[in-house]
């Protein structure tokens, strides 16, 4: 613990003392989503009544609400989901990548302002190197973590404990997620599609198998991304 010896008893104690509201912002958060009626709205039926009220803002409505559920806890899978079946498979991908971004980037400047220091100064001699490491090779260590599909929310806001660059974790995370989001959202939204059309001779069409293959596809990325790697 030498880097914490060697931190002013000042410097310290406002490290901690900001660690302190990070952990409780996330308790708080994760209690809020998962613990109270707030769950209720994060539903395809609540969300969509919403964003029908607010009309020709309901993308930009939609991205905020991405933004500000990632920030608590919200699984992306659920949010991704919500856009796909409201949106579209296309419309859906684009808000859903945007509202991801403006997400984790927002997690991402929470961890870094409120839990860095305090990372740091645990950090000793051994795992200086690694944390110098990351740093040298954020946008890389990003991009190669997004795409095995690391769990989202927990990576935004650990990555800002890290001495990852912003605009490695942002351009690493822009590129990383574009896959895997293309996908879910092209299966959910053409799924929907065939809902709510009603018309289930659709299931077997071109688009609805090709979301499918895509669809189990994005189970075996990982694999395949971790192969090449251990490859190189």
């Amino acid at each position: 613990m030498e880097a914490a010896k060697q931190q002013p008893a000042g410097s310290r104690k406002k490290a901690v003392t900001k660690v302190i509201i990070l952990a409780a912002f996330i308790i708080c958060a994760v209690y809020v989503v998962r613990f109270t009626s707030v769950k209720a709205y994060l539903t395809a039926e609540a969300l969509g009544h919403f964003l029908d009220a607010a009309g020709f803002w309901a993308p930009l409505m939609f991205i905020v609400v991405y933004t500000v559920g990632v920030c608590l806890f919200v699984p992306g899978t659920l949010l991704t989901g919500l856009g796909a079946a409201i949106f579209g498979a296309y419309w859906g991908f684009v808000y859903v990548w945007l509202g991801a971004m403006f997400g984790a980037s927002a997690a991402f400047m929470i961890g870094r302002t409120l839990g860095r220091e305090f990372a740091a100064s645990l950090i000793g001699d051994k795992l200086r190197k690694y944390d110098a490491a990351i740093a040298r090779n954020g946008f890389a260590t990003v991009l190669y973590l997004r795409l095995i599909y690391f769990p989202f929310t927990p990576m935004n806001f650990g990555m800002g404990l890290t001495g990852v660059r912003f605009w490695d974790y942002f351009f690493g995370t822009g590129l990383g997620i574009i896959v895997g989001t293309f996908i879910f959202t092209f299966f959910i939204g053409t799924i929907k599609d065939v809902w709510t059309s009603g018309d289930w001779g659709q299931l077997i069409s071109y688009k609805v198998i090709f979301s499918v293959a895509l669809f189990i596809f994005s189970f075996f990325l990982p694999k395949i991304i971790k192969k090449i790697r251990a490859e190189q």
